[in-house]
């Protein structure tokens, strides 16, 4: 199966949970109303993107950045499969 990281720029304490889309870079860009504390958002942003990918939470790894607004997370999907199906309904 295929691994996929993709890199996310959080933006945290927003006014709603929200996959914005990719943006010139190809960083995914995300909000979450969690804040930056104890891994809270951290968790909440790993929570959307497998709701909006349509994968078990367990499938989302945060690799890279915990502390950090730019992260990488691995996935077991193409990055074609990936824009599918941000790109798709609910997404």
């Amino acid at each position: 199966m295929a691994m996929a990281k993709l890199t996310v720029r959080v933006t945290p304490r927003a006014g709603r949970d929200d996959v914005e889309g990719f943006d010139s870079t190809g960083t995914l860009r995300v909000r979450v109303r969690a804040a930056p504390a104890d891994g809270q958002a951290n968790a909440a942003v790993a929570a959307l993107l497998a709701k909006a990918l349509g994968l078990p939470g367990r499938d989302v790894a945060l690799v890279h950045g915990a502390a950090a607004r730019v992260k990488v997370f691995e996935v077991p999907l193409s990055e074609d499969e990936i824009r599918a199906r941000l790109a798709g309904p609910g997404g």
